[in-house]
């Protein structure tokens, strides 16, 4: 999630990205407008006018981001597999967790789960908008693996499995602040998911 993702980008889109990026960093708690404005180089009047919601709507929508942010990059990393299997995807999702946490440090994790954490029992609406991110993101992954010949009664279970693989091992890395648990999933799990493969040829 660089800062490029906000080339070209209105305010209101800046803020929902950058409150994104904050809330991953910091959580929704020690996320407020004000540094949402100045993380986003927005005017801070703008705020009331774009979120006439106040800072839930701004939450909300920064969780909606990622979720669509997380589902369109499936496609795109199947798109760059020499070879389209499950192993392949899921490690390719991995491995922009690994890349962001060897070049950058530990600071980030996924705003959709850290919305979760903070707000599951306090927000009914970020809640619902956190659910719905993790639905379209798992969609998203279950639609691959059915392109890539698991079976449909399978590909919801094993994209919930692949996405709550990544959560996890997300978490355990920022705490240990090494990737080790991210490439153990990627390793242990890549056959399962090739297992699940029924070949045409069958």
């Amino acid at each position: 999630m660089a800062a490029t993702e906000t080339a070209g980008r209105g305010p209101r889109e800046r803020m929902v990205f950058s409150a994104a990026q904050l809330i991953r960093r910091d959580g929704v708690g020690a996320t407020g407008m004000r540094e949402v404005a100045a993380h986003a180089g927005a005017p801070r009047g703008s705020l009331q006018h774009y979120f006439p919601g106040g800072k839930e709507q701004l939450v909300n929508e920064a969780v909606g981001w990622a979720g669509r942010y997380a589902g369109n990059r499936i496609a795109r990393f199947r798109a760059a597999l020499p070879e389209a299997t499950p192993s392949g995807l899921f490690a390719a999702m991995v491995r922009q967790w690994t890349d962001e946490y060897e070049a950058l440090g530990f600071a980030g994790g996924c705003p959709v789960a850290a919305a979760t954490v903070d707000c599951a029992e306090s927000t009914v609406s970020t809640r619902e908008a956190a659910a719905d991110a993790f639905a379209g993101w798992t969609g998203h992954v279950a639609l691959a693996l059915a392109d890539m010949g698991v079976p449909e009664e399978r590909t919801g279970a094993l994209a919930t499995l692949m996405v709550g693989s990544l959560e996890g091992a997300i978490l355990i890395a920022r705490a240990e602040q090494d990737v080790r648990a991210l490439t153990t999933v990627a390793r242990e799990l890549g056959p399962l998911l090739d297992a699940a493969v029924v070949s045409t040829a069958d």
